[in-house]
């Protein structure tokens, strides 16, 4: 046997195996990539929704205040010392900052 024709044996390989090495990748794609980050958007969009007056909350920004209302526009009235209020859009409030600030609050209980 020369070279040439181990090579040309070794390149052909059969087409379903290489669908399911396909499909493979995109399975462990789908699963450790997509999904996680949509559930993440899920988790958000509720935390964001379920906004009360009352709950402390930090800002994307970093802004730390007191939501003082919450209006039908998709945006707060965010008190951020006695008597400052700022007007902010839902989406800018942090999940992952706002369950920090809360979580000793929570534990203190």
């Amino acid at each position: 046997m020369t070279n040439a024709m181990i090579l040309l044996q070794a390149g052909s390989q059969n087409p379903t195996s290489m669908m399911f090495i396909l499909g493979a990748m995109i399975l462990v794609f789908w699963l450790f990539m997509i999904r996680p980050q949509a559930k993440k958007a899920k988790q958000a969009k509720e935390f964001q929704q379920n906004l009360q007056k009352g709950a402390k909350v930090v800002t994307i920004a970093g802004i730390h205040g007191t939501i003082n209302k919450v209006n039908e526009d998709n945006t707060i009235m965010l008190e951020t010392s006695p008597g400052s209020y700022m007007k902010i859009e839902k989406s800018a409030i942090s999940i992952e900052w706002s369950q920090a600030l809360n979580k000793p609050a929570e534990a203190a209980k």
